[in-house]
């Protein structure tokens, strides 16, 4: 008679039943493997712990855990961050509405599924590191290496989320068993030192280059570990590692690093793998049964008309549109003066389509026409934005579209999957780290040292691809559709407080829209300030959207923890953050 032995693997906060398949009589009608389970030398093989590696890789996506639970941060990064406006009207996904203008309570949902989802990656980390203990015979000493080294680099990133969201959250790894039920673990102690340790294995442990694109590397596991150490301000420990990851494409055999000269390739799916794409969220369509495309993206496309066909979120702020103005000699108003009087973007808010409207002619820095979606201008392949017939709702979300990780009409049903209620569904991948995000933290960390020329020359970088006249949007007579100007910091730098204004300014504009705003304001220790003085300012022209918005500092630096994990585990376990 078959005998079959039930075993319990804890990962994380989750339970997995696994049945392992013992002896039996040759001639029983038992004598068959149970359907869909996996014998004990299946998961230990190297087939079996890459599929539980790829399943790690997958949650980044957090594809089974809502709109919200993506390691892309559209809602937790740049709508918070004023990047953006939660956009669509104030009905659809509601409970957004809260997080947008900082009245979020625990109990809401999206707080609860980023919590999960990022739990769910962890939990599925953990579970290639507690097979690898007892590998199969075909997982060699460096095979091992290489996963386990990837498992605990993907760990990081998951609790790299989880810090700067909710601040300190229960930390679990692959040794703890929660099998007996009674098992917890508070958040009181600081992620900080195991979100290092993670990655600073990866960093030692990985190789330089992979046998396949979207697997973290050695200077994937460097990136994120410098950028770890920036959070904490170890400025020393960043600079050293900044250095060896911008120096890395000039060492025998290493992954060569570079900003694309074309920045409008960055967001175009048949551009994925590029020089700029250090670790990205790796999206596909069209691949067969299963998909593997963007769900955290799919809502934010024009409302009807256009790209997507739905559903008319995350369009870009006053704000944020106005932030690309720029002087006579193509430098950004650093003073703020972009949302006074003629400085401010010329809009068609509150105009029909079929109102006339000329599109504002700058100056302008030519990255605006491509983070922003505008009337008049033309809209990647599809024609120029036509207003008001692509936006859901101008009262509550404004004028704008989003642009960056939209798709070109000619990749339609190519590099989108139209078997599903949206061909929003995309292979657009995310870049969690890019090469132009690296250098703007190299730069940072030059300032708070004092080497402000060097900080300059990097961020000069920056502004001489933004400058590529190929960035330009043409009108059909082949000319530019606006003035573009912009210009390098031809002065040497002197000031830090000023180095370090050019510095976070250019973040703001290089990588609007990308999640992560709020969160460098938070670590920079502006957030009570900037984030009031875009709500003050964004609700002049959207009252209703923002009324009763404000920042609470000492509070809202960190999202509460979700009051349906502190029902579970009790509030002698979890401690909620302070002012929830």
């Amino acid at each position: 008679m078959k005998t079959i032995y039930k075993k319990r693997l804890t990962i994380g906060f989750v339970s997995l039943l696994l049945v392992v398949v013992g002896v039996a009589s040759k001639d029983s009608f038992l004598n068959q493997p149970p359907t869909g389970t996996l014998s004990s030398d299946e998961i230990t093989s190297n087939a079996g712990i890459q599929s539980t590696l790829i399943g790690a890789y997958a949650e980044l996506n957090g594809r089974d855990y809502g709109w919200f639970g993506s390691s892309f941060n559209w809602l937790w990064g740049s709508v918070t961050g004023g990047d953006a406006n939660k956009g669509s009207n104030a009905g659809d996904q509601s409970t957004a509405v809260f997080i947008q203008n900082f009245t979020v309570i625990p109990s809401a949902g999206p707080i609860n599924d980023k919590f999960r989802a990022m739990y769910e990656g962890i939990s599925r980390a953990n579970t290639v590191l507690r097979v690898l203990k007892s590998p199969g015979s075909d997982v060699t000493p460096t095979i091992a290496t290489n996963t386990g080294a990837q498992a605990r680099f993907l760990r990081g990133h998951y609790y790299f989320e989880l810090k700067r969201t909710f601040n300190n959250t229960p930390y679990v790894d692959e040794t703890l068993d929660y099998s007996n039920g009674v098992t917890k673990v508070t958040n009181q102690a600081d992620l900080w030192p195991k979100i290092e340790a993670d990655f600073k294995y990866a960093y030692e442990n990985l190789p330089e280059t992979q046998d396949a694109n979207g697997r973290a590397n050695k200077w994937a596991a460097a990136s994120y570990l410098a950028k770890t150490y920036l959070y904490q301000k170890k400025y020393t420990e960043a600079r050293s590692l900044f250095d060896l990851i911008i120096a890395s494409g000039k060492t025998p055999g290493g992954q060569k690093y570079a900003l694309v000269d074309n920045f409008t390739t960055l967001f175009n799916a048949a551009n994925s793998i590029n020089p700029e794409a250090i670790f990205a969220i790796q999206n596909a369509v069209n691949t067969g049964s299963v998909n593997n495309a963007n769900p955290d993206m799919v809502l934010n496309f024009p409302f009807s008309g256009g790209p997507g066909s739905c559903c008319g979120f995350f369009q870009p702020s006053f704000e944020m549109a106005n932030s690309f103005r720029t002087n006579a000699n193509g430098l950004p108003l650093l003073d703020g003066s972009y949302n006074i009087g003629a400085n401010q973007i010329k809009t068609d808010q509150g105009l029909s389509s079929a109102d006339p409207f000329t599109p504002d002619a700058g100056p302008l820095d030519p990255r605006i026409d491509y983070s922003v979606g505008r009337r008049g201008i033309p809209y990647l392949d599809w024609g120029p934005h036509p207003g008001a017939n692509w936006i859901r709702d101008q009262v509550y979300g404004g004028p704008f579209a989003p642009k960056k990780f939209i798709y070109p009409k000619s990749q339609e049903g190519t590099l989108t999957d139209g078997t599903g209620w949206t061909p929003g569904y995309t292979a657009i991948n995310y870049n969690i780290i890019r090469y132009a995000d690296v250098l703007l933290m190299a730069a940072e960390a030059e300032v708070e040292a004092g080497s402000l020329e060097k900080a300059r020359g990097y961020v000069n970088q920056i502004r001489a691809r933004a400058a590529n006249p190929a960035v330009f949007v043409k009108g059909t007579d082949g000319k530019p559709v606006a003035n573009y100007v912009i210009g390098q910091y031809t002065t040497p730098w002197t000031n830090q407080a000023s180095a370090r204004d050019a510095v976070r300014f250019e973040r703001k504009l290089e990588l609007s829209g990308e999640g992560h705003r709020f969160f460098d304001l938070v670590r920079w220790g502006v957030a009570e300030k900037a984030v009031n003085a875009f709500l003050a300012y964004e609700s002049s022209k959207l009252p209703g959207t923002y009324a009763g918005a404000r920042f609470t500092a000492n509070k809202n630096e960190y999202m509460p923890i979700p009051q349906q994990q502190i029902d579970l585990q009790g509030t002698a376990v979890l401690k909620q953050n302070t002012g929830y």
